[in-house]
């Protein structure tokens, strides 16, 4: 019997099945690896365009999702859902690597070639494996750099959030209808005494660009006046 599916993987773009990436960093860690033991760059080539064409035309064009999402996924079921950002961050970093170490062996420079191939191997089967992605957590300091970090947010429009007259403290939540950690993370908020205001960024894109929202969940102390007093997660 195939396994049911909260969030469709070619529609519901913005999530992903955690599992899935986890999948593709395994084809091209080992694509990657087996390029460097046997000498054929030009894999590495072909993953980099497999990748910049999945980023570019979607996930019904990337070959590792389409095996993922249509055989794996359906008989062991849907895996966590996530927000897809970091991610596709990731594949973008992989796309860049990958490019240049084909470059540098077309270029003779078969050393340079080799180190870039084998920087992505090694990264790509650490995140299969342990579940680390470096491209991932580079994605969430790049938005830390950009100012995206505990007190950048100054203040919040709680009548803009749907909150209405707020004497007290207030919990806001940003947050989608199928990413789980966004569930689990207001189950706990939702415990606390003090009111919660949730966002949906599906239905929002505006609030999440206002408010610098580059991953969900993410969530805020907000005083009565509307001034974030602290950023949860």
């Amino acid at each position: 019997m195939l396994a049911t599916r909260t969030a469709d993987p070619w529609t519901d773009t913005d999530v992903i099945d955690a599992r899935a990436p986890r999948f593709n960093q395994a084809t091209v860690g080992l694509v990657s690896l087996l390029a460097l033991l046997t000498g054929w760059w030009w894999l590495l080539a072909l993953l980099a365009f497999q990748l910049a064409l999945g980023l570019t035309l979607g996930r019904r064009f990337c070959l590792p999702c389409l095996l993922y999402f249509e055989v794996v996924q359906p008989r062991i079921g849907e895996g966590p859902v996530e927000d897809a950002r970091p991610p596709r961050f990731a594949n973008m970093v992989g796309v860049a690597f990958l490019t240049a170490a084909s470059v540098a062996y077309l270029a003779g420079f078969r050393t340079v070639g080799a180190t870039l191939g084998g920087i992505v191997a090694a990264l790509a089967l650490l995140a299969a494996v342990t579940g680390l992605c470096v491209g991932c957590e580079a994605y969430r300091l790049l938005a830390r750099a950009r100012g995206v970090r505990r007190g950048a947010v100054g203040a919040v429009d709680l009548g803009e959030l749907g909150a209405g007259a707020v004497a007290s403290e207030t919990l806001v939540q940003f947050t989608h209808p199928l990413c789980g950690d966004c569930r689990e993370l207001e189950g706990r908020l939702r415990r606390d005494a003090r009111p919660l205001v949730s966002v949906d960024v599906s239905e929002r894109p505006d609030l999440a660009r206002r408010y610098h929202v580059t991953v969900v969940p993410t969530a805020f102390t907000v005083a009565g006046d509307g001034t974030v007093l602290e950023r949860l997660a």
